[in-house]
């Protein structure tokens, strides 16, 4: 256990910041999925909506550093690309 007062607040701080980064990516997830869900459906309309959704949420968790920016990018790119392999 924490001794000094600013390791204790560290601590108390730490734990609000993981339970925050979690919310985000699994909101993130959600977003993704919601993309597999309309890829797996066939409609493409549903597709690329879903796809600038999850897009917006993908780049928002590299701006909050949640993602590493490559990892946001590769996951936007095979997205992508199989929703253009629908039409």
């Amino acid at each position: 256990m924490a001794h000094h007062q600013s390791a204790i607040k560290r601590i108390r701080r730490d734990t609000k910041v993981k339970l925050r980064n979690h919310a985000r990516i699994s909101r993130i997830r959600t977003f993704v999925k919601k993309v597999e869900i309309a890829i797996s459906t066939g409609n493409q309309a549903d597709a690329k909506l879903a796809l600038q959704e999850a897009q917006s949420e993908l780049l928002s968790g590299v701006t909050k550093g949640v993602l590493h920016l490559n990892t946001a990018s590769r996951k936007i790119s095979r997205l992508s690309s199989r929703v253009s392999q629908l039409a």
